[in-house]
């Protein structure tokens, strides 16, 4: 049975009372508003699919964010990449309830994060985040909403095409301006080129993960999960071989303990060299094309960078246009 009062607020209270159900109570601007409220709400409890939306209603995004930030971000691989994203959300949907998060206030989101010049793929992962906050509410927090509301949002476009190789002249530069740095900076770049690694497999990367008479290194803790092996040159090797080794710890690139805190000396060595529009991950796209330029194959190439499908595989992959043009003429 609903039950209706009119408030000193001149709003509408309403208040369903069903044996065996928790009463639901809810207020509105206006009679009509509560009435079409009520007849959904029975009409759920009529064919046996109401769940209540108690907690929804009036938990805040807000203590969302910091239940999460608790219990979900300590587990993952990018959690200090992930509090940042976790700041902005609680920024813009903070004190709304998680019932009242709508499409539209999603869009809205996604559209002031745009017009800041961020990246589409900047956006998704705000998106995406978002995204995972209230699927965790819903399926092991027990907060009841009908639906997500980013799966109904338009994803902003993403433009994966980056066509940024390493000549020989950047190379030497860059390599000197490391080597000015540190022998451990330098030591980092060279492995990058040599073995097409991501930063957080080589900073992670422990002396004991290192073969150096079959010259392997043995990935524990990749981006999909999965162990992987590479081979390593023997410019790889060379350049690990003379790091000194940190009496307390076991890493071979001690000196940084995240791939944050590289990053700060990378931006360092970057502005000393001059080197413009060039990023530590494009090395991964500087090493992967030039295993293609060694002649290896498809299945060769893709074991050792561990990357899944040809066309990911694509993305990394820049053939230097010189170099064709050569075997052409050769020919």
């Amino acid at each position: 049975m609903a039950y209706f009062k009119q408030l000193k607020t001149k709003y509408w209270q309403v208040q369903i009372r069903r044996y065996g159900v928790k009463p639901e109570t809810k207020t509105f601007p206006t009679r009509d508003e509560a009435k079409i409220w009520a007849r959904l709400i029975e009409s759920e409890i009529d064919r046996g699919i109401y769940v209540s939306r108690y907690e929804a209603e009036h938990i805040t995004f807000s203590e969302l964010v910091h239940r999460y930030q608790k219990e979900v971000t300590p587990h993952k691989k990018s959690a200090s990449r992930e509090i940042s994203r976790l700041k902005c959300l609680d920024k813009f949907f903070g004190e709304v309830t998680l019932a009242r998060i709508n499409s539209e206030m999603v869009a809205r989101f996604r559209d002031e994060r745009l017009s800041l010049n961020l990246s589409g793929a900047t956006v998704i992962k705000d998106l995406n985040t978002l995204s995972h906050i209230i699927d965790t509410a819903i399926k092991e927090w027990g907060l009841y909403i009908p639906q997500n509301p980013v799966k109904n949002i338009r994803k902003p476009r993403v433009n994966n095409s980056r066509s940024r190789r390493l000549s020989y002249e950047e190379e030497i530069i860059l390599l000197a301006k490391c080597r000015e740095h540190s022998l451990m900076m330098e030591s980092v770049v060279i492995f990058a080129i040599e073995t097409a690694m991501r930063l957080g497999e080589i900073i992670n990367l422990n002396w004991s993960d290192i073969d150096m008479e079959r010259q392997i290194a043995t990935l524990l803790h990749t981006k999909n999960g999965e162990v992987r092996q590479v081979p390593l040159s023997n410019s790889a090797i060379a350049s690990v071989r003379t790091l000194p080794r940190h009496i307390a710890s076991l890493k071979v690139f001690w000196r940084w303990k995240a791939v944050s805190s590289f990053e700060s000396s990378w931006q360092r060595v970057l502005a000393k060299s001059e080197i413009k529009n060039f990023r530590f991950h494009d090395l991964r796209h500087e090493a992967t094309s030039r295993l293609f330029e060694m002649n290896l194959n498809m299945m060769e190439v893709s074991t050792i960078t561990g990357h899944k499908t040809l066309q990911m595989l694509k993305r990394y992959t820049h053939f230097s246009i010189d170099k064709i043009a050569k075997k052409i003429s050769e020919k």
